[in-house]
C-alpha cells in the first residue's frame, strides 16, 4: 500500500519513485496545478498533479476533497527555490503525481480536522471523538502516553518486576467507592465486581512467592466524576516483598525522574522533598499541596483569641481556628478585587474574609483597631509582612477553614501568575492516619484500605484511642494532584484482626468479606508493600494540559456517559431475562445524553 510513511521523504531521496498513502489535510488550485497536503500519523507530505505529467491522475484530482483517503504514486522532487517550507520535516520535498486511486470518500466533516485553532464544543469532539483524534493534538497525547508506558514497562522488567494479569471479574469487597456490579447469568441473582483496583490480587500473588508483581492495570469506580477524573482508568500497579518503603519511594523516584526529563522536557531531581501528612494540612490546607509557589498557611488563633476582634472571639470560643496567608505586593489590590476574593470563600460557606495591607510601617485595614500594637507586632513577625504586603485571614471550623485557604491560595497564585507552568515539584506525603471517624456511618473507618500496616509506634493506641494511629503509608503529590499511593501491608493475622475489630468488624462478617484472603494470610506471608499510580493523569502532566479527557482515547463525560456509542444504554428485554433481572420504571434508566 505504501512504500513510506508521511513523514520520512527529505531531499536524499530526490528522483525516487513512491507509493505514498493517507487522509486528504489540504486541496489547493494553482494556476493549472493542483496541490494536495496527504496526511497519516507520522507527517504531512505536499503532491503534486501536474496535467502535463500527471496523465490519468489529474482530472480525478478535481474532484478531491479534505478527508478522503487516497493512495498516490509519483516521483520525489525538490520543491522550487523559494517555496520550502520549513514548518515541515518534508518541507523540502513534493511528489510529482503519476497515479491516483480514491481508497475511500468522506462526507463533509462536522469541524475542521486542518484547523486545530478552530474552537470545537467539548460534547462535539466527544461524539466525534475519532475525527477529533485526526487534528492532532489528543494524537500527540496518545503517542506521549505510549512512550511513557514504554518507559515504564522497561523500567519494571529491569529492576526484576513480572508482568502478571489479574482478573475483571472478582467479588465485591469494601475499598472506599462503590464498585461496577456485573450480573452472572450461570449464577442468578449473583454478581461480580469490576475492579477498583487490583489490591487483593497484588498480595495474594506476594503469598504465592512471585516476591515483585506489575500492572498497568485497568480499574473502574463508580463515583462522582470531577475535571481530573474518569469511571474507568489506568493504573501502574506494583507490590513487592522483603522491602521496605525506603527502597519503593527510591526506585519510583528513579522512575520519575526519567519519565519527565525524558518526556517533559523538565530538570526533575532526587530525592523528593517529603512531608508528613499533618505537615502539610498545617502549612498548605491539604495533603496533596502545589509546592511551584509559596504561600504558606499561618496558624494565628492564639493571637486573634485575646484580640478584641469578637467575630473571631466568639467563633474561637465555640472551637474554630484562625489561619490566613500572605500575598507579597498585595496591597495593590483594590477594595473591588479583596470582595471577589470574599465572595470566593463565601461559596465554602465562609461569611467573612478579614484583610490587612502594610502601608508605610504598619498594618491598614477596617479590623486593625481591634489589636494592640503587640499583638499587630507578632501579626507581622508570625506573617513576615513586609512593605506592601497583604494578609488574608477566615476563621472557622479547622477542616473548613484547611479547604477554604486551599482554594484560595491556588486561586490567588492562578490570578497572579505565581506559578510556574513548566515547573514539576514533586513531594511524598506520609504518616497517614490509620482511621478517621464518619460522621455518616458513625464509626470508625480506614483512611486508605483496612490492610495497611499500622505504624508501629502507634500500636498501644490501637484500641483505646485509633485515630491517633498513623499508619505506614505514602503519596506522591506533583503540583496539586495526587499521583498515587501505597502503603505498607499487614502480614500478621494478628495485627489484622486488630484492625478489623477498630473497624467493628465481626469475625463472621471479616469471613464474609475477606475469607479467602484471611485464609491466605495463615500459610506463610513475606512482608510486603506496594503503590499505585494514576497513569492518565501522569499522561494529563507530561503532556502539559489540565484536562483529563486530552490523554485518554475515548473517555466519558462529567456524568460518566460515552456521548459517541451513547453507553450506557437500554438493552434488551430477552438480555434482562436471561439474566434473571426485572426492571422497575425502566424509563428512569434511560441517560440523558445532552
Amino acid at each position: 500500500m505504501r512504500t513510506h510513511k508521511l513523514g520520512e521523504l527529505r531531499k536524499g531521496d530526490v528522483g525516487k519513485t513512491v507509493t505514498l498513502a493517507g487522509w486528504v489535510h489540504r486541496r489547493r488550485d494553482h494556476g493549472g496545478l493542483i496541490f494536495i497536503d496527504l496526511r497519516d500519523r507520522f507527517g504531512l507530505t505536499q503532491a503534486v498533479f501536474d496535467p502535463k505529467d500527471s496523465l490519468n491522475a489529474f482530472e480525478p484530482a478535481k474532484d478531491l476533497r479534505s478527508e478522503w483517503v487516497i493512495q498516490i504514486e509519483g516521483t520525489v522532487r525538490e520543491r522550487g527555490e523559494g517555496l520550502t517550507n520549513p514548518k515541515l520535516k518534508t518541507g523540502e520535498i513534493e511528489i510529482l503525481v503519476t497515479k491516483l486511486t480514491i481508497l475511500s470518500q468522506a462526507k463533509t466533516p462536522p469541524f475542521s480536522i486542518a484547523d486545530e485553532m478552530i474552537d470545537v464544543h467539548e460534547e462535539k469532539r466527544l461524539k466525534f471523538r475519532y475525527l477529533d483524534i485526526r487534528r492532532g493534538s489528543v494524537a500527540k497525547n496518545l503517542l506521549l502516553r505510549d512512550q511513557a508506558f514504554q518507559m515504564i514497562r522497561h523500567f519494571m522488567a529491569k529492576h526484576q518486576f513480572v508482568d502478571i494479569t489479574t482478573p475483571l471479574l472478582g467479588r465485591s469487597t469494601p475499598e472506599g467507592s462503590r464498585d461496577y456490579l456485573v450480573p452472572s447469568r450461570i449464577h442468578p441473582g449473583n454478581f461480580y465486581a469490576l475492579p477498583q483496583s487490583p489490591q487483593l490480587y497484588k498480595q495474594l500473588l506476594m503469598i504465592s512467592g512471585m516476591d515483585r508483581y506489575y500492572q498497568i492495570a485497568p480499574c473502574l469506580r463508580d463515583e462522582d466524576l470531577r475535571s481530573d477524573r474518569q469511571p474507568e482508568f489506568t493504573q501502574l500497579d506494583l507490590e513487592m516483598s522483603f522491602s521496605d518503603p525506603e527502597e519503593l519511594i527510591s526506585l519510583m523516584e528513579e522512575l520519575f525522574v526519567d519519565l519527565f526529563n525524558s518526556l517533559a522536557d523538565a530538570k526533575v531531581c532526587s530525592p523528593f522533598k517529603r512531608m508528613s501528612y499533618q505537615e502539610c494540612f498545617e502549612r498548605y490546607g491539604t495533603d496533596r499541596p502545589d509546592l511551584r509557589f509559596g504561600m504558606e498557611l499561618v496558624r494565628v488563633t492564639d493571637i486573634a483569641k485575646d484580640s478584641q476582634f469578637s467575630i473571631f472571639v466568639d467563633q474561637i470560643t465555640s472551637g474554630a481556628v484562625v489561619k490566613g496567608l500572605k500575598v507579597e505586593g498585595g496591597s495593590e489590590l483594590s477594595r473591588k478585587e479583596i470582595d471577589k476574593y470574599t465572595s470566593f470563600v463565601g461559596q465554602f460557606g465562609i461569611q467573612g474574609l478579614a484583610w490587612m495591607k502594610m502601608k508605610e510601617g504598619a498594618l491598614t485595614s477596617s479590623i486593625v483597631k481591634f489589636f494592640s500594637e503587640e499583638q499587630q507586632k507578632t501579626l507581622i513577625e508570625r506573617f513576615d509582612i513586609q512593605e506592601n504586603d497583604l494578609i488574608f485571614m477566615i476563621c472557622f471550623e479547622e477542616k473548613r477553614a484547611n479547604i477554604v485557604l486551599d482554594h484560595l491560595r491556588r486561586k490567588i497564585a492562578h490570578d497572579r501568575g505565581l506559578i510556574e507552568e513548566k515547573k514539576f515539584a514533586f513531594l511524598w506525603v506520609t504518616d497517614f492516619p490509620m482511621f478517621e471517624y464518619s460522621e455518616e456511618q458513625k464509626r470508625v473507618i480506614a483512611v486508605h484500605h483496612p490492610f495497611s500496616m499500622p505504624h508501629p509506634d502507634d500500636l498501644s493506641f490501637m484500641e483505646q484511642e485509633p485515630l491517633k494511629v498513623r499508619s505506614v503509608a505514602y503519596d506522591l503529590v506533583l503540583n496539586g494532584y495526587e499521583l498515587g499511593g501505597g502503603s505498607q501491608r499487614i502480614h500478621d493475622e494478628g495485627v489484622q484482626k486488630r484492625v478489623f475489630d477498630v473497624l467493628q468488624l465481626s469475625k463472621e462478617q471479616a469471613q464474609e468479606q475477606f475469607g479467602f484472603f484471611l485464609e491466605a494470610l495463615s500459610y506463610g506471608t513475606p512482608p510486603h508493600l506496594g503503590i499505585a499510580f494514576g497513569l492518565d493523569r501522569v499522561a494529563m502532566l507530561l503532556c502539559g494540559t489540565d484536562h483529563i479527557r486530552d490523554v485518554i482515547a475515548f473517555p466519558k463525560t462529567q456524568r460518566a456517559t460515552d456521548l459517541m456509542t451513547s453507553a450506557p444504554s437500554a438493552v434488551a428485554p430477552e438480555q434482562l431475562a436471561e439474566l434473571k433481572i426485572e426492571m422497575t420504571n425502566r424509563e428512569a434508566w434511560t441517560p440523558e445524553l445532552s
